[in-house]
């Protein structure tokens, strides 16, 4: 160990210290960070030597060091870390001096080196509180601008270490008093706070030592005087930072103060606290605390009695009351707010006030409460609510007070008063204080604020005071949780509250409070089932309860709105179970059988909701309710007493209001039940004086009530309506002023009208069928009708259709029922309802379109009862109702919910005028016929919506009269049979019996089947699904309906009727699919239905249709076009031989005259397909011959690339490049034109008249003829194409490869046009052999012209031929071995490239694969670098089973290019050198692998991050061969390269650290030393964070220096040459490295060698690396060096004062 004295003696640890020391200025935050943190290890060890070179930076002060804060941080770490033995009082003396010079030279107050200074002073306190002490009070005598610091110093060390500092305390305070008179305002402050800290310390001290007090006579006396000083002038003063710290300050002195003196302060303290009170939330509090503290101190004494009578705490009480209600809600903070922490204390200050005068208390908090001062009264409900059950037994006496108090304040209209009310009054109830008629006030005046919502917010909050943040909605949850807290958990409260909740169900202004109430009662009677009897009993005992007829009324209404918050409907319904007994007999068994049923209809909500009618549906089922409960009731008394409470009741609700409108109805389905006219006279009166008709939900309720009462009381019902009709209008008088003032009398005149079209309509709709004839007939017949026609508001005209709607289906159940009548004036009827719904230009309403679209909606619903009612609908009806309603199929789709049921109407319509009009079948077949023209043209309209419509319309008019055909009609359009139906009666239409039943039913010729199907056929192709899906069922109902009908004589059904049969029957399966929605291809669909058409078409149909297809061609529905001519296709292949020649040429002018409307060119060459299926079953010569004659004409004559819609005669050159003959000797001849054409070249004698070539084309116009037709033979070609380009697939492809790599040469001289042409052409030729994955690769980055991007797009290409098709690649191969021997650079390059790939394909052939191996070899030596890398890439790609035998060969190619001059060549060699070893022998590798190790290491240190990579990848891979013989040697070159893996371990590239952790990986076995293996799969070396690489440092280098201790000179040597690597990051790794050795080393020799150099080097690189990596390593490695073990001696150096002085005297020089 005396070497390792000397060790520690010889390193400049002083020089290091004083470094990290000067470290702590530096720019970077990371190298101060790293040299604190080795500053603070090094404290640990050697505190002194830390302190002295701390000490030696401080002297000059922050104008000479820039981080005093950081020092002052070690130097107080120091200090702490200080050990006993160690401490000299004259040096901690010095420490302190340093600290207190800095503090006191400056004026600044709380900066981070002040704070920093004044912690070093409390760490030495913590050793000798005395001495730094003393240093302070030298500060603290005479005028000084650090006095503000030094107290509070002395606050800090109180509160870090309160028993050392409260011993001391009368030094303090003997020193601090005598200048407590001259500090400054600005800092009296510090002073107060230091004041409230010593004190807290005393009380802290009292806790600890309560047996031994720190306060004697003397301290009092001082604190005595503090106290008075800070009372009588300091809390006095105009600043309210010096205020608020006094008073916080004086808040901790009055416990430790005599009572003499407290009792004489308090006159001047307490005022001066509750001045505090006027200021902010935060202020609040402090005053707060102060406050309860001296509440504690003046009443709770053990030494006296109280200080303060209640007289005098009036004034404190009356200002804390104020402050509950500041921000009394307030969460901005945190969750336990300033705000609740000011509540709090403000509570106890009154629990501490009531613990001693319990009853003076009371009564000021009661009479607080009787002043109405807002705040005052919400304070003081706040106490009453808080100490209530903490003093029910000292207020047990006082009950009645309060509750007259709480009586007093309950009209108070403020929301936070009412909350703090509401509350009070649910902790009453718990306490027992609710008796008596005063109980059910408090009770009602929950109930009352139950029923708020946000509509009374405004009248609610008029108050100008606000109280917290309370709004309506939570003080309305307040109190329902209280009213049902006092339910269910108070017993007492039952008797109450029974019967008495039953008075708030039925006043209005409860109305929504009525769920809360309702729930109430039953848990009421859940808790008391058993008492059920005595508890109805106590209901009817009470007179002031209302009866069972208003509470049943009430109710029943309110069950309207079943969404309603807390499930209002739910409750009601359950209430009524509870109350059966009340009512009469027998109404208890049917509400429980009844009411579940209601109950789970409105149980979800949400499900509900998605019910658009729900609430529809709901009202009905209300009024069945109640017609089923009345007629079970059969008490006619009980019956007329609720129609009088119903009557009552009208005054519960506005007309707005639905309930009203239920109302309206429960009264109407009551006076149905009763026998008394003279009754249901007058309750009509009331019901209609009641309605306010301008709302339309009120008008329609009404007009329901009516219907409903004249089920039994038709004639009543229909006296009242003609009263009222003539009433409206009748003076000449009203109407001359309605004439001068029809915008004011307009509306109420048309609601009226409305009000009573509705009730005649349902007067009619629930009248007996059999009485209602002569009704009808008065209504319609005479111009009692006419009267209500004149309306003008959408909602008036809306009413009316209704009515007359009504009307007609009053007509329609009288037939149901057996009483048949026409309607009379039906026509009429018809004319007002189109009227009604059209749009009234003069009209003064501005209707909006919505409110138009529905009254078209209820006319066109309308228009469909009259058509289905006697008599039958004329010519001239018929054309006038459709010609004013077809167009709204054209309407906008939006709004969908409005939109769509008018449309489905109009479908109702036009069906119903089909089934009711016609006399036999001919003319039901041309009623059909005229009105599917009509729609033809949305059939066929561009919008997808009107084709869904139109197609849809067909589709049930075809079903509809299908069913005509077969069984008649119904009026009400029930399919199938039915008791409406009407079947034909022939002998209803003359001698029909007599006559062939053509003439009853409709022939086929008349349905024009021909003409039928092009327009329907092609919509199943349609992009629109719904469409598709109704054209294959028109379809299908068409040749449904041809085939029962009678056909015409001679005709023929394309074969057999089996046949025809059995395609029906394929259609219908397709329809079903379709139907179901099956996963099924569209085309595959379409082929079908196709197939079955043409099998059911005759010839006439059949040529019908296709003459006919030029408009569907044309379609402006690409899809429908293009099936369109796939229809004429299949038609003209199957059934070609049935035409004649006649039928052939206009098939073919109808073809030919859409090819020129077409101007879509894919649809074009559809249509010329369909041509050439036509010619090809006649005669095809002519129109080849024609289409190859044009092409000429317009090469040589147009600019073809310019042409409208594109060169319609390059199509038919496609045609006729299909031609079997033709097509494989065409291609043959490009091919022979482009391996014979040389690109740098051009042809001049066809470049004048080119229309293919622009004036920046290449001069090679033969190429790009070529290239050209190759495009268009590849797109053109279709399968007789594709198959010849199949046969010449090796030569064409291997063709475009190399003219690739020429025309990217030509692209690189900016010439891009080959290249453009020639990717077409690829293109091309990738869709014609279906090569869609290569396709895919030529459109990405094939126009890049960086070499390695097209050189790897032909690689790519390559990879993916070899893969589709493994057979040509024997052929390719071939030619591509040829072509490397061509002159050009860039052809040799993409036959190298494809050539590189296509390699790794060659299993199968052995013997192209020497030849392409020999090759490949030979062109490693090529001039172009690309094509050495690219061969070099080959060799190793050669299939897995032939590659053994090429290793040696391929390796020897790897070991030469290694050292090739061209970088990118030599990274080539290097990853493929990583992938053959992957599968090389031994045999092959170890002669070379030593040379292959030197090479790779050279390699290593390449500044080509990609090259370092796979370097030390490979490095790692060589691994594998290291056995046997060559282990020893291949473990040297490891030796050699580990500190080199290790430093780039944590390299700036993560490549590089990736590799490296792999090789080491791959080293650890060879290396034989335990446990390193386990470190080289940790976590800390697969870690990207610098501090784990650290960690994995140290390990490694503790395991290397315990197992390979022989080898540390070497590494070392290693490390310390990487000191100066061209990476920042290596430097620092290095640095860490050797350090990490140095410190883990017991080798003297390897220490006496490197340690002091690495020390020196890391002083060099502190003081001159501009690189913070490095400058923050070094600080780190400082620290594992000076606490290593190997220097033990250092740790007793100190710095020596000759050097110190000698470096100021050096700093002081350099400053002059």
């Amino acid at each position: 160990m005396a070497s390792s004295s000397s060790l520690g003696s010889s390193i400049p640890a002083p020089e290091a210290v004083q470094v990290l020391v000067s470290s702590l200025a530096d720019e970077s935050p990371m190298v101060r960070e790293a040299a604190m943190a080795s500053l603070k290890d090094i404290s640990t060890l050697n505190s002194l030597l830390v302190l002295d070179c701390c000490s030696a930076v401080s002297r000059g002060g922050r104008r000479r060091f820039g981080n005093m804060a950081g020092v002052f941080q070690v130097m107080a770490f120091g200090v702490r870390a200080l050990y006993k033995k160690d401490i000299d009082a004259s040096y901690i003396g010095k420490l302190a001096k340093i600290a207190t010079t800095e503090i006191i030279s400056s004026k600044e107050l709380n900066a981070d080196w002040q704070r920093a200074a004044a912690s070093l002073l409390v760490s030495i306190g913590s050793h000798l509180p005395d001495l730094m002490m003393e240093e302070i009070f030298l500060h603290l005598s005479g005028p000084s601008s650090a006095l503000p610091a030094m107290v509070q110093i002395l606050a800090d060390f109180a509160s870090a270490d309160a028993l050392q500092f409260t011993p001391r305390l009368k030094g303090v305070l003997s020193r601090v008093l005598p200048i407590l008179g001259n500090v400054r305002d600005a800092h009296k402050p510090v002073f107060a706070n230091a004041f409230k800290c010593w004190c807290q310390a005393v009380w802290q001290y009292n806790i600890d030592f309560p047996s031994d007090s720190p306060i004697d006579g003397d301290v009092m006396s001082f604190l005595n005087s503090a106290f008075e000083l800070l009372l009588r002038v300091w809390a006095a003063s105009r600043d309210l930072k010096v205020r608020i710290s006094s008073v916080e300050a004086l808040g901790q002195m009055v416990g430790l103060i005599t009572r003499t003196q407290l009792k004489a302060a308090l006159p001047r303290l307490v005022p001066t606290i509750l001045e505090l009170y006027k200021k902010d939330q935060d202020i609040a509090l402090i005053a707060t605390y102060s406050l309860y503290n001296l509440l504690n101190a003046s009443l709770l004494s053990e030494t006296g009695p109280p200080l303060l009578d209640f007289e005098e705490l009036t004034v404190i009480l009356s200002t804390l009351l104020p402050v509950i209600c500041m921000n009394n809600d307030s969460k901005e903070h945190s969750n336990f707010s300033v705000g609740l922490k000011t509540y709090n204390e403000v509570q106890r200050c009154f629990l501490t006030v009531g613990s001693i005068y319990p009853e003076d208390l009371f009564s000021f908090l009661l009479n607080t409460c009787r002043l109405k001062e807002e705040p005052l009264t919400f304070g003081a409900l706040c106490v009453l609510k808080h100490l209530l059950p903490r003093s029910s037994e000292a207020w047990h006496n006082k009950r009645p007070l309060l509750v007259d108090a709480v009586k007093f304040l309950l009209d108070e209209q403020n929301l936070g008063i009412r909350k703090a009310l509401s509350e009070l009054i649910v902790v009453m109830a718990s306490h027992c204080y609710l008796v008596g008629p005063s109980a059910e006030l408090f009770v009602e005046y929950l109930v009352r604020h139950c029923a708020l919502s946000k509509h009374d917010k405004i009248d609610l909050e008029s108050s100008q005071v606000k109280i917290g943040s309370i709004c309506p909605t939570e003080l309305r949850a307040i109190c329902e949780k209280g009213l049902l807290l006092l339910t269910i958990t108070i017993p007492e409260m039952e008797h109450i509250l029974w019967p008495f909740l039953l008075k708030m169900i039925i006043p209005r202004a409860y109305t929504s409070a009525v769920a809360t109430v309702c729930r109430c009662i039953a848990e009421l009677f859940r808790h008391r089932s058993s008492h059920n009897n005595n508890m109805l009993g106590d209901c009817k005992a009470r007179g002031d309860i209302p009866n069972p007829e208003e509470l049943f009324a009430r109710l029943v209404v309110l069950l309207h709105n079943p969404l309603v918050r807390e499930q209002l409907a739910t409750q009601i319904l359950i209430v009524l179970c509870y109350l059966a007994p009340l009512f009469p007999r027998n109404i208890n068994l049917f509400w429980q059988d009844e009411i579940p049923k209601m109950k789970a209809y409105v149980s979800d909500p949400e499900d509900l909701k998605l019910n658009p009618s729900y609430q529809e549906t709901w009202d009905d089922m209300i009024i069945n309710f109640l017609a089923e409960s009345l007629d079970v009731i059969q008490d006619t008394d009980w019956v007329i007493s609720l129609g009088n409470a119903f009557t009552k009741q009208y005054t519960l609700y506005t007309p707005d209001d639905e309930h009203s409108a239920l109302l309206h109805r429960c009264l109407g389905m009551l006076l149905q039940k009763v026998n008394d006219r003279a009754y249901v006279r007058g309750k009509i009166d009331w019901m209609y004086e009641q309605a306010n008709i301008a709302i339309p939900t009120n008008m329609l309720g009404l007009a329901k009530a009516m219907g409903l009462v004249a089920a039994s009381h038709l004639d009543t019902v229909l006296d009242k309506l003609k009263d009222i009709l003539d009433n409206v209008g009748q003076s000449i008088f009203q109407r001359i002023l309605a004439f001068f003032s029809e915008s004011n009398r307009t509306e109420e005149s048309d609601d009226v009208h409305a009000a009573l079209a509705l009730m005649y309509g349902y007067a009619a709709r629930y009248a007996p069928s059999m009485v209602i004839e002569a009704r009808i007939d008065a209504l319609v017949g005479t111009n009692m009708l006419s009267r209500l026609l004149h309306v003008r508001h959408p909602t008036a005209k809306q009413a009316v259709i209704t009515a007359i709607d009504l009307l007609g289906r009053a007509v329609i159940n009288a037939a149901e029922n057996g009483a048949p009548f026409p309607l009379k004036r039906r026509d009429q009827l018809l004319d007002y309802i189109l009227t009604l719904m059209g749009r009234d230009e003069t009209d003064d309403f501005a209707d909006s379109s919505l409110e138009l679209l529905r009254t078209q909606a209820l006319a066109l619903n309308a228009c469909t009862t009259l058509v289905s009612v006697e008599p039958k609908l004329t010519i001239e009806t018929r054309n006038h109702v459709m010609k004013a309603t077809l167009g709204f199929f054209a309407l906008p789709n939006e709004p969908i919910d409005v939109i769509n049921p008018l449309i489905d109407n109009l479908i109702t319509l036009l069906c119903a005028i089909l089934l009711t009009s016609g006399e036999d079948g001919r003319s039901r077949a041309e009623q059909l016929l005229h009105i599917l023209r009509q729609i033809d043209q949305y059939v066929s309209s561009s919008v997808d919506y009107q084709r869904r419509r139109g197609c849809l319309a067909v589709y049930e008019m075809l079903v509809k009269f299908r069913m005509l055909c077969v069984s008649g009609y119904c009026a009400l359009g029930c399919r199938g049979s039915c008791t409406h139906s009407k079947q034909i009666d022939r002998t209803l239409h003359g001698n029909f019996s007599n006559l062939p039943s053509a003439f009853v039913l409709p022939s086929r010729e008349a349905l024009s089947l021909g003409d039928r199907v092009i327009m329907y056929l092609p919509r199943c192709a349609d992009t629109d699904s719904e469409v598709r899906k109704f054209s294959a069922q028109i379809l299908d109902q068409l040749f449904s309906i041809s085939l029962s009908l009678p056909k015409p004589l001679g005709s023929s059904v394309g074969g057999d009727i089996e046949l025809c049969y059995s395609a029906l029957s394929s259609l219908e399966d397709v329809i079903a699919i379709l139907r179901s929605d099956a996963s099924i291809d569209p085309s595959e669909v379409f082929n079908r239905i196709i197939a079955s058409v043409c099998i059911l078409l005759t010839k006439d149909e059949l040529v019908g249709t296709l003459r006919g297809c030029m408009p569907a061609i044309c379609d402006r529905i690409k899809q429908s076009a293009e099936g369109a001519i796939l229809t004429v296709i299949e038609f003209v292949t199957k059934r070609g031989t049935e035409l004649s020649e006649t039928d052939v040429s206009r098939t073919a002018q109808s073809l030919l005259s859409a090819t020129g409307h077409v101007t879509e060119k894919q649809l074009r060459l559809e249509v010329l397909g369909a041509l050439s299926s036509l010619s090809e079953n006649t005669n095809a010569k002519i129109v080849f011959n024609e289409v190859l004659a044009a092409a000429g004409r317009d090469i040589v004559t147009k600019d073809i690339s310019r042409l409208r819609g594109g060169w319609p005669m390059q199509d038919a050159f496609h045609a006729f490049s299909q031609h079997i003959v033709l097509s494989v000797l065409f291609l043959e001849h490009l091919i022979s034109v482009l391996d014979q054409t040389r690109v740098t070249k051009s042809d001049p004698g066809k470049g004048e008249n080119s229309s293919l070539l622009s004036e920046t084309q290449l001069e090679d116009e033969i190429l790009q003829a070529a290239i050209f037709a190759l495009t268009a033979f590849f797109r053109g070609g279709g399968k007789v194409g594709k198959k010849a380009v199949e046969q010449s697939y090796s030569s064409v492809l291997a063709a475009l490869i190399l003219q690739f790599g020429s025309c990217h040469g030509l692209a690189s001289s900016g010439q891009h046009e080959p290249l453009r042409a020639l990717l077409t052409a690829f293109q091309a030729f990738c869709e014609c052999v279906g090569d869609l994955e290569m396709g895919k690769i030529l459109a990405k980055d094939s126009e890049q012209n960086e070499k390695e991007k097209w050189i790897s797009l032909i690689g790519d290409l390559a990879g993916c031929i070899s893969i589709k098709r493994p057979k040509e690649v024997q052929n390719i191969c071939k030619i591509f071995t040829k072509s490397l021997n061509r002159q050009e650079n860039f052809q040799r390059e993409a036959a190298a490239a494809a050539l590189s790939e296509f390699v790794r394909y060659s299993n199968g052939f052995s013997s192209i694969l020497e030849e392409m191996v020999e090759v490949l070899c030979r062109h490693v030596s090529d001039e172009s670098p690309t094509v050495r890398c690219l061969c070099l890439r080959g060799l190793v790609k050669i299939p897995s089973v032939h590659i053994y035998q090429y290793t040696t060969q391929v390796l020897g190619v790897i070991l030469a290019l290694l050292d090739d001059l061209d970088e990118s060549v030599q990274l080539t060699a290097v990853s493929c050198l990583l992938m053959i070893l992957e599968s090389s022998p031994n045999d092959a590798v170890e002669p070379i692998l030593l040379n292959l190790s030197v090479r790779l290491r050279n390699l290593q240190i390449s500044m080509n991050v990609n090259m370092r990579a796979d370097a030390f990848a490979a490095f790692g891979a060589l691994s594998n061969y290291g056995v046997g013989a060559h282990k020893d040697v291949f473990l040297e070159q490891i030796h050699a390269t580990l500190p080199r893996l290790i430093l780039h371990l944590h390299d700036d590239d993560l490549a590089v650290r990736h590799a490296c952790r792999n090789t080491l990986k791959r080293f650890a076995p060879l290396m034989e030393i335990s446990g390193l293996l386990a470190l080289f799969n940790s976590h800390s070396i697969n870690s990207d964070h610098r501090s784990d690489y650290l960690d994995f440092v140290r390990d490694f280098t503790r395991q290397f220096v315990q197992h390979l201790s022989s080898r540390v000179d070497t590494y070392m040597v290693s490390t310390i040459q990487a000191f100066d690597a061209p990476w920042p990051i290596i430097q620092a790794n290095a640095i860490y490295v050797s350090s990490s050795i140095l410190s883990f080393s017991d080798d003297q020799h390897i220490l006496a060698l490197h340690y002091s150099q690495v020390f020196g080097i890391l002083v060099g690189k502190m003081s001159r690396s501009a690189d913070a990596v490095v400058r923050a390593t070094s600080s780190s490695a400082f620290g594992l060096l000076l606490k290593s073990t190997n220097s033990i001696s250092w740790r007793a150096a100190r710095l020596e004062r000759a050097d110190s002085a000698r470096k100021g005297h050096d700093s002081e020089s350099a400053k002059k």
